[in-house]
């Protein structure tokens, strides 16, 4: 492990830029779905509507049922909202800007998108409700199947650098981003980026049909946190796709810490705006295509960068 920022700093880098990421994500949401719906967008109204939204929910009473597993509960949103800063402290904004740099950076946040599985499957255990349990087993059947592309999607990057640090993966972009030498690769990770965060057309735990599914008991401050855990993951994912395909810090003119954010801005609006532009996709639709189409298609963008390496 080679850190670079001492632990009180990145603490506090890793809790400020998630409250900023989420905070974009919210605002992000809105604006996007004003302009897919060609509403006017309001700036003022869509800036502080995500704080009034907050606000609500912190003054909500909490709702409870017969039986449910209050430790598992109060649990589920913070094993969330760790892995999601767990996943992010991964990512550098420059070779010596970045809260941590271990020589498996890709396994730790490979680890943490794994890990989401147990927080979700425990928030839709807890509250002892049918819709959040039947939740909680559409995302086990979920993950189950996306975690395979995705791996193999982030295998690909570290071909190239012959290494499993994000910073090395990031070097080895400098003469050419892996977004030209692996084209499939990213789309592959966006399309589970969106499965890992369950947003959008794959927010299948959480679906409408099941009433919220995982969230329907949720209120107050435990829906509150469990919206800010899909954010932040939603941020990492973004914020590691700039650092895995699109060359991290290298840009002209721009620090490469800015690079690193306008790059993550860019993904987090692509991956945001899949909600309000592509349908929700049934739970068995979604299992068959990722292990029909995915899978092979990301074993082979494997393959193809390796033929290129050697």
């Amino acid at each position: 492990m080679r850190p670079y920022l001492g632990a009180e700093v990145s603490l506090i880098a890793i809790g400020v830029t998630l409250i900023a990421g989420v905070y974009l994500v919210a605002v992000l949401d809105r604006v996007l779905g004003a302009a897919v719906a060609g509403s006017p967008i309001r700036t003022r109204l869509f800036l502080a509507e995500p704080a009034l939204s907050a606000a609500q929910l912190l003054i909500q009473g909490r709702r409870t049922t017969e039986r449910p597993d209050a430790a598992g509960w109060v649990f589920a949103p913070a094993l969330f909202l760790g892995l999601a800063a767990v996943a992010l402290a991964m990512v550098p904004l420059a070779p010596d800007l970045v809260v941590a740099d271990p020589a498996t950076g890709f396994v730790v946040f490979s680890a943490a998108i794994a890990f989401v599985m147990i927080a979700v499957f425990l928030h839709g255990w807890s509250p002892n409700s049918p819709f959040a349990l039947h939740g909680a087993y559409r995302y086990a059947a979920q993950a189950l199947s996306f975690q395979i592309p995705f791996l193999l999607a982030m295998l690909a990057t570290a071909l190239p650098a012959e290494s499993l640090s994000i910073v090395d993966i990031v070097r080895a972009q400098e003469p050419l981003w892996n977004v030209v030498r692996q084209p499939m690769g990213l789309p592959l990770y966006l399309i589970v980026g969106v499965a890992v965060s369950f947003w959008g057309p794959l927010n299948l735990p959480d679906g409408s049909d099941l009433a919220d599914g995982t969230s329907v008991e949720d209120s107050g401050m435990a829906r509150l946190l469990w919206k800010l855990a899909r954010a932040a993951m939603l941020v990492a994912v973004a914020a590691m796709g700039a650092a895995g395909f699109l060359g991290g810090w290298f840009g002209p003119v721009l620090p490469g810490p800015v690079w690193v954010l306008l790059k993550t801005l860019l993904l987090l609006v692509v991956l945001v705006g899949s909600g309000h532009l592509l349908a929700r996709v049934r739970i068995e639709r979604f299992v068959t295509i990722a292990w029909a189409i995915l899978i092979p298609l990301a074993l082979l963008n494997v393959f193809v960068s390796g033929f290129f390496l050697l």
